[in-house]
């Protein structure tokens, strides 16, 4: 929820509970979302990854007519080809091996209500042509079926990429792109609306407070220096794992430039090698004295190796540094602590642990 509000003429533009921002990135979002919201036309939202489009497709189902109805997503990057096809349109038992009743489809959940249908670039030819129909005719069959199902059903898309540049590899359908294209809504990254971090910040400090009964209410002036000036890749939920991070590791009520990742301080974590010490460089020297940088004529997997090597040496030394501490080692090396976990059992550093 919004927190301090801009103040702004036009009520089209005024913020949207669940969305957070008031820049003009942001404000030209609240008002094309209100916009769309009172008809019952196809909307495409764009944009990067973590640019919160789904919260921007509850929205727009949220203030429309359909409010009150279902809203139903679906990630069609998620499934396989077969899977996508029946968890959409449903199927009748055994229609295929493991098919042992009767299913109903997304679409038809999603009935007076609105379907979302997030990462619609994954989506194969075949089912393009499946999602085509529904959209012009507004009815189906599921898989094994004859019997055709009509629905009044809305449908908001959501594509990571740039279905145009698509359309023109001859991935995707460009009537269907045509057909989900009525009104775009292009969501900002992060990275152009830098105006709005103090206030995410801001909201997840309060939520991840609460959630952790923890009290980080103040925000170090070096880390807020390094916070705006990050360029956020993974957007705002990057920003949200990294506040989570921050208010798990605090031991004060400050967040404090040394609990941001290392990418974003500009930190260089050093490592040493077993039996002499060094940094990355070291390391480099290292793998040069054995011959490891010159790619023999079989030597097919060199960059993999040296890779695998780097990321091995550096995690043993964040454990050793953070005294066997997962959490606090994840943090420092700016990944979750599943992901730490799996890396460790890869690299064989379990026992060594």
């Amino acid at each position: 929820m919004l927190r301090t509000p801009g103040q702004h003429g036009d009520e089209t533009s005024s913020p949207i509970k669940g969305l957070i921002g008031s820049g003009p990135a942001m404000m030209e979002v609240y008002a094309m979302t209100r916009r769309v919201a009172a008809s019952n036309a196809s909307v495409l939202l764009v944009g990067e990854t973590g640019t919160g489009k789904e919260l921007v497709a509850k929205a727009i189902h949220q203030l429309s007519p359909r409010g009150s109805g279902p809203f139903v997503r679906v990630n069609c990057g998620a499934l396989s080809e077969s899977l996508l096809e029946s968890e959409l349109f449903g199927h009748v038992r055994g229609s295929f091996t493991g098919a042992i009743a009767n299913r109903t489809g997304r679409f038809e959940a999603a009935h007076t209500g609105t379907i979302f249908l997030d990462e619609i670039n994954s989506t194969t030819p075949k089912l393009q042509v499946k999602l085509l129909r529904v959209l012009q005719e507004r009815e189906f069959e599921r898989v094994g079926d004859t019997e055709t199902i009509r629905v009044d059903t809305r449908v908001i898309a959501a594509s990571n990429r740039e279905l145009l540049d698509e359309v023109a590899k001859e991935n995707f359908r460009e009537d269907l792109y045509y057909r989900l294209n009525v009104v775009p809504i292009y969501l900002p990254p992060l990275r152009a609306r830098r105006e709005d971090i103090p206030q995410l910040v801001s909201h997840f400090l309060e939520h991840y407070n609460e959630a952790n009964d923890r009290y980080v209410v103040h925000i170090q002036k070096e880390a807020a220096a390094a916070l705006a000036k990050y360029h956020w890749p993974g957007n705002v939920r990057e920003l949200q794992n990294v506040v989570e991070r921050c208010v798990v590791m605090a031991t004060g009520d400050e967040l404090t430039l040394d609990l941001l990742p290392p990418a974003m301080t500009g930190d260089r974590p050093t490592v040493s090698l077993p039996g002499r010490g060094g940094d990355l460089d070291s390391l480099a020297r290292d793998l040069v004295e054995q011959g490891m940088t010159t790619a023999g004529p079989d030597d097919e997997n060199l960059f993999d190796r040296i890779v695998s090597r780097v990321e091995r040496e550096l995690i043993a030394q964040m454990l050793a540094d953070c005294k066997g501490v997962q959490l606090k080692a994840a943090a420092r090396l700016g990944i979750n602590r599943n992901t730490l976990r799996k890396k460790l059992q890869e690299h064989g550093l379990e026992e060594a642990e």
